[in-house]
């Protein structure tokens, strides 16, 4: 993984945050992507000082709107600019909108659709690209959600796209494999972040319906992230990994 080049979207915390973390730890250089721009260059210049020998910068931050065509053909750009290539791209940015089916808006599917499909077709769409112009290949990886695979209530709309994403991994291995590019997805289940720690019961409730025993890590998914995406993966593609602790081997749901 060392001197490879990927783009990270969502990546201000949580899972994103520990993929750049694994990456740029493995000696991957980072153009990091957050909507919240005071998010993306503190994770940037966290990384930055934990890793920098002060010579060079492992990451930069780029914020905007990773469902915007605009911004991401941007992203793909300015990665190529400051660093030279483009080998990798991690579509993780994703919005979760709970609401019953009955009274679920237009507008809230419009927003979910946008962000969790379009900016990950589009992000694979604009880094392929790339990919095939440098003509070595290359590795894309969506960021799917136990789900997709199993029902839960309030996030049909959520799920749906979820599930499509690992479509869309399946889908691409007869449009880039000629061009030595591997897409794959992963679909965590319950994870402790920023935003599910604000959940007081969150850890204990998913400790007890996981099989082994605890809710993941960001680490748990990030490290699986790292190895679909590096050369020991290169013969992959077109594959989902469930990372769930064995949640959807049982699926028991939250009461």
């Amino acid at each position: 993984m060392n001197g490879k080049v990927a783009i990270v979207t969502g990546v201000g915390q949580g899972i994103g945050f520990e993929i750049v973390r694994q990456f740029v730890k493995g000696g991957v250089r980072v153009l990091l992507n957050d909507r919240d721009e005071a998010l993306a260059r503190k994770a940037a210049e966290r990384l930055n000082g934990e890793f920098g020998d002060g010579a060079s910068q492992r990451c930069v931050a780029f914020a905007g709107d990773a469902s915007d065509v605009a911004v991401i053909r941007r992203m793909v750009d300015e990665a190529v600019r400051v660093f030279g290539r483009l080998d990798i791209a991690v579509a993780n940015a994703g919005l979760t909108v709970f609401g019953d089916f009955l009274s679920y808006r237009p507008e809230m599917l419009e927003q979910v659709m946008q962000l969790n499909l379009a900016g990950s077709f589009f992000l694979a769409q604009a880094a392929a690209a790339q990919m095939r112009a440098q003509g070595d290949g290359g590795s894309i990886l969506f960021m799917s959600s136990v789900t997709g695979h199993q029902a839960h209530k309030g996030l049909v709309a959520y799920g749906m796209t979820k599930a499509a994403l690992e479509m869309l991994a399946r889908g691409l291995v007869i449009e880039l494999s000629p061009y030595r590019i591997t897409v794959n997805a992963v679909a965590p289940g319950a994870t402790m972040t920023e935003r599910t720690a604000e959940d007081a019961g969150y850890e204990k409730t998913w400790s007890e319906l996981t099989p082994m025993g605890r809710p993941a890590r960001p680490e748990d998914i990030a490290q699986a992230v790292t190895f679909l995406v590096s050369p020991e993966a290169r013969h992959i593609t077109g594959q989902t990994l469930v990372i769930d602790g064995g949640w959807t081997a049982i699926s028991p749901g939250p009461s």
